[in-house]
Order: C-alpha cells, then structure tokens, then sequence
C-alpha cells in the first residue's frame, strides 16, 4: 500500500509449467477503482500466449498474442466505466455489505479482441466448514457473466455463455476468501480455488468442467 493506493499481484504455477501472472493497481478512496492492469497467461493450460494490459487513465488496453507463430500487438482506446473490476473481484465480493446486493460490476475478458462484459454478484446463502476444531459459516456469492447486445442473446443458443463464477468468504470484521469456481480465461474450464483449510461440509458433488 501506497497511500490510498494498493497492489496485488497474484501468480498461478502449473506442474505442466504454464504461469498465470496477474498484477493489479487500483484506489481505495471511499471507492475501490482500478487503475492498472496487466495479466500474463502462458504454457499448456492457455489455448495461446497471451499478455493484456488495461491503463485507466488512458482509456487504452494492450494486447499482445501469438497467431500462425507471429506475435502480434493490438490496441484499443475505449473509455472504461468506473465499475471496472479487472483483478478486483475476489476484493469487491469481500467488501460487499448485504443492503447493497445484488451488486452490479465491469470487466475486460482477456482474448486477442478484448470484450467489456457486465457482471451481476449475488449472495447464494450459506455454507458450514471447519478450521481446526471451530465450525465457520461461509457466504457464497454467486457472479453472473452478462455479454449483453446481440451476442449476449445468441450466446446460450450456441453454448457459449460464460458458466458463472462461484466466491465463499468467511464475514466478520476481517472478511477472508476462501474458495471459488470459475473459469480464469475466456473458454477455459471450471478451476477450483481454495485454502487448504478450511474442511467443507458438504453432500453437493464438485461442479462438473462446463464447456
């Protein structure tokens, strides 16, 4: 933390070698708001190499990818809604208060033509899991992908609708993630996140890898 500025940078290692590189600067100053991103996703798990960039201030993101062998860059200038949550959502879900559901956000799906899709997150109810001999209640937010337009309308006609993300955060004073499923890039599978501990109390199977 700088001020009321703050950064986070997360990196995912695979055992196949592939790197999830995602580093995030954005203001907390009575709003979360991003300033900068930037995400590097390379190796087997990643359909191709990619690096985006997102620049608030400029209103411009950068993408570079490989295509036939060939790296190429693309630019584009377009101005970014103040509820852009790229590399913010699992912060945004810690900090949502329950007068304030559902909850409405932005974000920038990482592929060569970047897309700006909208985002509903909304509280699911509650779930028991145990970290060492205490019993903790869990929140499970639900995050819709909304495409929107006339793609957003054919979408689940092709089967392309993004599945949605699933988030459990312990409440309190200090609010923690604890686990989600999702997708982490455009078309990819359903990848589960979670400490180590807590233990989950559940009968509800694994969510099945969507297309």
């Amino acid at each position: 933390m700088r001020g009321d500025r703050v950064t986070t940078h997360v990196v995912f290692r695979f055992k196949d070698g592939s790197i999830r590189d995602e580093t995030t600067i954005f203001s907390q100053h009575s709003n979360f708001r991003l300033l900068s991103y930037r995400v590097v996703q390379k190796g087997p798990a990643f359909p191709y190499p990619l690096e985006m960039s997102i620049d608030t201030s400029s209103n411009r993101t950068t993408v570079r990818y490989t295509e036939d062998g060939k790296e190429k860059i693309a630019h584009e200038q377009k101005r970014f809604p103040a509820d852009i949550a790229n590399g913010l959502l699992f912060t945004l879900v810690k900090n949502i208060q329950p007068g304030q559901l559902p909850v409405n956000a932005s974000i920038v799906v990482a592929t060569p033509k970047p897309r700006l899709v909208k985002l509903a997150i909304d509280r699911q109810g509650e779930e028991i899991c145990t970290l060492g001999d205490s019993k903790l209640t869990a929140v499970h937010y639900e995050i819709k992908v909304e495409i929107g337009g006339i793609a957003g309308t054919i979408a689940p006609l092709v089967g392309k609708q993004p599945p949605d993300i699933h988030v459990w955060i312990l409440g309190g004073e200090a609010p923690v993630f604890v686990k989600s499923e999702g997708p982490l890039f455009a078309g990819g599978p359903i990848w589960r996140i979670e400490l180590t501990s807590p233990v989950w109390h559940s009968s509800e199977p694994a969510r099945k890898q969507q297309n």
